[in-house]
């Protein structure tokens, strides 16, 4: 059975519906085609209650992976990794620094992202910036992690 997924875009603007969500689409392809079950990306407004929200809803139904995407940067409304802190149990800065360090690679902003990745209860949570390029280059990053992960969770020894 596949571990469930899910993808939460952080977007006032795709929110209110007056921008198109281009990344959330991109990481449920990716999830889906590694294996997960996942519907379609959950859109919410930015700020760290929307995201404390929504994470706690989907942890609270049993997903075991949650890639958020937007909000991570220094705008002023830019909250995702303080909702996401929030739920967070264990950091994980490994899986946020590579995920920096790729994006850097592409453009130098790509060092701005502030976003975090770690455990909460049972499942993995990544934030990504709302790019549909950083979706690209980090969802490779997050769907080969997850499964040890996961598995780390679920009490397997080291593979």
């Amino acid at each position: 059975m596949a571990h469930r997924a899910a993808v939460i875009t952080v977007s006032d603007r795709s929110s209110a519906g007056t921008r198109a969500d281009a990344s959330g689409p991109r990481a449920v392809a990716a999830l889906r085609e590694a294996g997960f079950d996942c519907a379609e990306a959950i859109i919410v407004p930015d700020g760290a209650d929307e995201v404390e929200r929504t994470l706690r809803g989907l942890l609270a139904d049993g997903i075991r992976v949650v890639v958020t995407t937007g909000g991570t940067g220094i705008a002023p409304r830019d909250r995702t990794p303080e909702g996401t802190a929030r739920v967070l149990t264990l950091e994980l800065p490994g899986i946020a620094d590579e995920l920096r360090r790729r994006a850097t690679v592409q453009k130098p902003a790509g060092m701005l992202s502030r976003g975090l990745a770690g455990i909460a209860g049972d499942a993995l949570v990544v934030n990504l910036p709302g790019s549909p390029a950083a979706v690209d280059d980090g969802m490779p990053v997050i769907v080969s992690i997850a499964p040890h992960v996961l598995a780390q969770l679920g009490g397997e020894d080291h593979r």
